[in-house]
């Protein structure tokens, strides 16, 4: 269960494949405030491990992930606060 925050922006990037989950979420941070924390839903499994990457090459940070089952298909989760 994730951690009860201000979420600023949510970004929904279901049934997108890389790179696109992370190009809309480059472009949804570049719109925000340092500090201000993104919401990003996902189908991509990769999208787990090119968020980490992200946040690595980026300086944001990847507050959190987690994977839930939707309608029977997998979902991820990712929290990022811009830098």
């Amino acid at each position: 269960m994730m951690a009860p925050m201000d979420i600023h922006k949510e970004l929904d990037a279901r049934g997108l494949t890389c790179p696109l989950p992370i190009l809309k979420a480059k472009k949804a941070l570049s719109d925000m405030h340092s500090g201000e924390v993104l919401k990003v839903l996902a189908t991509d499994p990769g999208s787990v491990r090119d968020f980490q990457a992200f946040a690595r090459q980026t300086g944001n940070d990847l507050l959190e992930q987690q994977a839930n089952e939707v309608e029977g298909k997998p979902e991820y989760v990712h929290l990022l606060r811009r830098r």
